[in-house]
C-alpha cells in the first residue's frame, strides 16, 4: 500500500478521481439528467461535493496516524485545493443560475440571507488557504504562522455546517446536515483528543522532573 501511495502515478490518479464528480455533472447537464430543476441540482451538487471534499481532507491526518501511513500526507494539499475548487463552483453556480451574475443583486442577497453570508465567509477563508498552500507561502509566513493560519480550516468546517443547516432550516430537513455534522465533529474531535494525548506525557515528565528536583534540593 505504501509503495502504491509513493508511485509517480498516484497523484495523477487521485487528481482524476477528484474530477469525476465534475465530469458527471457536466455529462448530466448535457444529457438533461439533472431533474426538473437543473440549476438547483447543480448548486446543491457542488455544495455537497465541497462538504465531501472537506471531510476527505480532514480525514487524511487521522488515517495517516491510525494506519501509520505517512505517505498519505502527499495528497493533503491537492485535496485541500479541491475543497476550494468545488466551493468556488458552488458559488459560481449560485451567482450564475440564481442571480445571473448581477453583482448588486448578489451583494444584497448575501446581506439579506444569513446562510449565504456564512457560506461566503467560508469560501473567503478557503480562498486564503488556497492562496497560501504553496511552498513559497510557507517560507514567506514561516512554518508556525502558516500552520496557525491553516488551522482555520476548522472554522471553515463549522461555517460550512452552519451554512448547510440554515439552508435546510426552511424545509425542516436536517437529515444530511446531521450526517455531515457527525462526520466533521468526529474528525475534529479526534484531532483534539490526539493533541491532548500528546501533551500528557510531556506534562507528566515535567512533573516528575520537578518532584525529583524538590527531593534533591
Amino acid at each position: 500500500m505504501r509503495k502504491l501511495l509513493l508511485h509517480p502515478a498516484a497523484k495523477p490518479v487521485v487528481f482524476a478521481l477528484c474530477l469525476l464528480p465534475l465530469a458527471w455533472l457536466v455529462y448530466a447537464a448535457a444529457a438533461n439528467q439533472l431533474g426538473a430543476n437543473p440549476a438547483e441540482a447543480l448548486i446543491r451538487a457542488t455544495g455537497d461535493w465541497t462538504l465531501r471534499a472537506l471531510c476527505l481532507v480532514l480525514a487524511v491526518t487521522p488515517l495517516r496516524v491510525m494506519t501509520s501511513t505517512p505517505q498519505l500526507a502527499r495528497f493533503r494539499r491537492m485535496l485541500g485545493l479541491f475543497v476550494f475548487f468545488y466551493g468556488l463552483l458552488h458559488l459560481l453556480s449560485y451567482a450564475w443560475f440564481d442571480m445571473g451574475f448581477d453583482g448588486t443583486d448578489i451583494v444584497r442577497d448575501i446581506i439579506k440571507r444569513p446562510f449565504i453570508l456564512v457560506g461566503s465567509l467560508a469560501l473567503l477563508v478557503l480562498t486564503l488557504l488556497a492562496a497560501t498552500s504553496f511552498n513559497r507561502a510557507i517560507k514567506a509566513l514561516g512554518a508556525k504562522r502558516w500552520q496557525a493560519l491553516h488551522r482555520s480550516v476548522y472554522a471553515v468546517a463549522g461555517l460550512a455546517i452552519l451554512h448547510f443547516f440554515w439552508m435546510r432550516a426552511g424545509k425542516n430537513d436536517f437529515g444530511e446536515v446531521a450526517v455531515y455534522a457527525a462526520v466533521l465533529s468526529a474528525l475534529l474531535g479526534w484531532r483534539l483528543w490526539h493533541r491532548l494525548r500528546k501533551r500528557r506525557p510531556t506534562q507528566g515528565t515535567a512533573g516528575a522532573k520537578a518532584s525529583q528536583a524538590a527531593r534533591t534540593s
